[in-house]
């Protein structure tokens, strides 16, 4: 079962998506900013992170160049997930360390298509 970490501010947001993936046979650990999302990576080591982009504390851009950044957190892929549907956005995400990019609201389809991608990657 892989370990997802939820970094999502909306609490409706967050429970919707973290109940669809747990559904889908994940194991999901929730944060609620960029600064608890960066120290529940270290804690917990998860296999795939999704990062709501606009976070209090510290934003999904600044929390993924902290874990980008850290060698026991860098190989774990991030999802960028936002409501900003834009080309910038999206090279705005990559540029910070993001694997891939999402928009809100989710497809669920299609973010298990880019989840299983990079869980594949990851473990070849």
């Amino acid at each position: 079962m892989a370990h997802i970490l939820l970094v999502e501010d909306n609490e409706m947001n967050r429970d919707m998506l973290s109940r669809r993936l747990e559904r889908r046979g994940f194991k999901v650990t929730c944060a609620v900013d960029g600064a608890e999302g960066v120290a529940k990576a270290r804690e917990t080591a998860p296999d795939l992170i999704l990062m709501d982009m606009s976070l209090p504390v510290v934003d999904g851009w600044e929390a993924t160049r902290h874990l980008k950044a850290d060698p026991a957190t860098r190989q774990i892929p991030v999802i960028a997930l936002t409501a900003h549907a834009m080309a910038a956005d999206e090279q705005q995400a990559r540029d910070a360390g993001c694997d891939d990019f999402d928009t809100k609201p989710v497809d669920l389809e299609r973010l298990l298509g880019k989840i299983g991608a990079l869980l594949a990657k990851k473990s070849s």
